[in-house]
């Protein structure tokens, strides 16, 4: 169990350094966002004049990533608005541009209000953008309902891959691993595959593509074919990635089903962090005046940007959460010490020199300060009974203990009706570590859940047995021990405080995902043929030839650089986990870890769940 001490018992729980922020990492992403940016004013210019913005609420988001308010002024975009029904808002502008995704119910959204224009003001122009590709289908929904002449561009905005920090991106497809394994719809792949020419058109063609998995098989072949269209333009980019890993997230789902416990990924857990935004309760953060007896307390959520600018977060973010406690004390000490030094500042040089400095320590401080008040808000959490109990539960599941009958911690859960989420993911990891369930305990299961939390929720396990997380086993054969003891997926000896290894992400387990990542670069997937015959899909390798002049010669010492990317998403604790092994002394390989979903168990089975009403 690590550090995680029983809360009656108590328990006392720091990390290496990380560079800031896109543009400090082995690979620039800021050349990416730059590209995405030029093409963003390319469009808003073309639509000469004054401009309002109409939004897809959910695109406000991963845009916000790219382009601030400011980028949009300059470009004469006057107001916005968010995608509602009836009637747009009044406003003096001559163009109004529909920012949204290729869905066919806002068509219709957008046909109310274009139809509902009033034609006595005067004239306004519309255009409509489809991020990040346009579909015929929608502008077929425009044409039958008798709007689609009224737009004078259409176009669309291919913005795949967005750079969330500097070795991380993410398409934000919140449906991509629903499509890929339950609807077999490959939208999402190919723009996968299309984020993946864009990104070697700027970084240089990857000279080698590993991967694993069905999806992993059909993103490399469109790549390949993609190039082969584009065969009259040779990339004379110098390449910046060594390789490419593509993985699928069924070859691991026990990973986003355990519960993370890095600082980010409790963060993640239990408030939910949407494109690098957490919302927090207000309370912890108000400002402590002395005699109000707390009359006014702030009721509007604590909003914070989390990433690697923040030196502190780049700091503790991928530790080990019972690691954060002593780094967040030793800052407090190194900053109290910082301001007491002006009372030594004799000199005008001394006072000048000192006033220099504030604004950075005024920084760290008010930092210091929110994550001294986020550690104490998960604390609370993770010190309580149920936490311990629920974690405990995991970790047995994960090392093999009692996974092939009825749990009475899961039992107890259904009873009390705890949040179906909650057993859900329980359940599933069960199944998950068991190859299956015994069909009278998966029943059993099945049949408590439906008859507590309604039987709507049929549709939702059948949803989840397709995805392979919660099902009979087959040939009453359990290959788990089998994976855990050649991956070596669970370590008794775990340090939290300096790891060694991987699987203080989890407090023991290491990730499945970041193991293959991991045996990959050395000794290579030869040794483990075994286990990834075992694991679902197909395992390959291809070779993209680069012209003479292109083919990199590694420096002595010189790590190469690995582009991982999860097809269906991705968890932060695999991202410590991949980071842990970017930093290591003798590791050789660097990671930029990119994604179809910043993802958490809880996030990931909701997307499974059917809403029958």
């Amino acid at each position: 169990m690590g550090g995680w001490k029983h809360p009656a018992r108590g328990g006392r729980g720091r990390w290496a350094k990380m560079a800031a922020h896109l543009s400090y990492g082995r690979v620039n992403l800021n050349v990416l966002r730059e590209a995405v940016r030029r093409e963003l004013r390319e469009f808003l210019d073309k639509c000469a004049g004054s401009k309002a913005i109409v939004w897809d609420e959910y695109l406000t988001g991963p845009f916000g990533l790219i382009a601030q308010y400011s980028l949009l002024k300059e470009h004469e975009v006057e107001k916005m608005f968010t995608l509602k029904g009836s009637r747009l808002p009044a406003a003096d502008v001559k163009n109004i541009i529909f920012f949204v995704r290729p869905r066919l119910e806002l068509m219709d959204i957008i046909a109310e209000n274009v139809l509902s224009e009033d034609r006595r003001g005067p004239a306004r122009d519309f255009h409509i953008l489809f991020v990040p590709r346009r579909s015929l289908l929608c502008e077929q929904r425009l044409k039958d309902l008798g709007v689609l002449g009224s737009f004078i561009h259409r176009e669309e905005y291919s913005l795949d891959l967005i750079p969330f920090d500097g070795d991380l991106l993410s398409m934000e497809s919140e449906g991509a691993f629903k499509e890929c394994y339950l609807e077999s719809d490959q939208t999402s792949l190919y723009h996968a595959a299309k984020g993946l020419m864009t990104l070697q058109a700027l970084y240089g063609t990857i000279p080698q593509i590993f991967g694993k998995g069905e999806c992993a098989r059909q993103v490399a072949n469109m790549m390949i074919r993609m190039k082969r269209e584009f065969t009259g333009s040779q990339n004379s980019v110098f390449p910046v990635f060594d390789n490419l890993l593509l993985l699928d997230r069924n070859v691991d789902l026990l990973t986003p089903l355990a519960t993370q416990l890095t600082y980010e990924g409790l963060i993640d857990e239990i408030y939910g962090i949407q494109n690098s935004y957490v919302k927090l309760p207000p309370e912890k953060f108000a400002p402590k005046k002395q005699g109000d007896g707390g009359k006014d307390l702030p009721i509007e959520a604590k909003k914070l940007q989390l990433n690697s600018a923040e030196e502190l977060y780049a700091e503790i973010r991928d530790k080990n959460f019972n690691a954060v406690g002593s780094v967040l004390s030793k800052k407090a000490k190194v900053i109290s010490a910082a301001f007491e030094e002006r009372h030594n500042a004799k000199t005008v040089g001394e006072i000048k020199q000192f006033v220099s400095q504030l604004p950075h320590m005024q920084a760290a401080r008010g930092s210091l300060a929110n994550h001294t008040s986020i550690a104490e808000l998960i604390k609370d959490v993770t010190t309580s009974e149920d936490f311990f109990d629920k974690l405990t539960v995991e970790q047995e599941f994960m090392s093999g203990i009692d996974t092939d009958k009825v749990n009475s911690y899961i039992e107890d859960c259904i009873a009390q009706k705890h949040p179906l989420i909650k057993v859900l993911r329980l359940v599933c990891l069960q199944s998950v570590c068991n190859s299956g369930l015994k069909q009278k305990v998966l029943d059993y299961y099945k049949r408590e859940i439906l008859q507590t939390y309604g039987y709507e929720h049929i549709l939702t396990l059948h949803n989840l047995e397709k995805a392979g997380l919660l099902r009979p086993q087959t040939g009453g054969r359990n290959n788990y021990p089998t994976i855990r003891k050649t991956l070596r997926l669970w370590m008794d000896d775990v340090n939290e405080q300096n790891p060694t290894d991987i699987s203080y992400v989890y407090s023991g387990y290491a990730p499945l995902s970041v193991r293959l990542a991991q045996l990959l670069s050395r000794p290579g997937w030869r040794s483990i043929e075994e286990v990834l015959r075992i694991l679902p899909g197909p395992h390959f390798e291809e070779r993209q030839p680069l012209p003479t002049g292109l083919q990199k010669k590694r420096q002595p010492g010189e790590n190469r650089v690995t582009l991982i990317f999860f097809l269906g998403g991705v968890t932060f604790a695999e991202i410590a986990a991949l980071r842990f092994l970017s930093q290591l002394e003798d590791g050789g390989t660097e990671y930029v870890i990119a994604t179809t979903k910043l993802m958490n168990g809880d996030s990931w089975i909701e997307s499974l769940m059917e809403r029958p009403f």
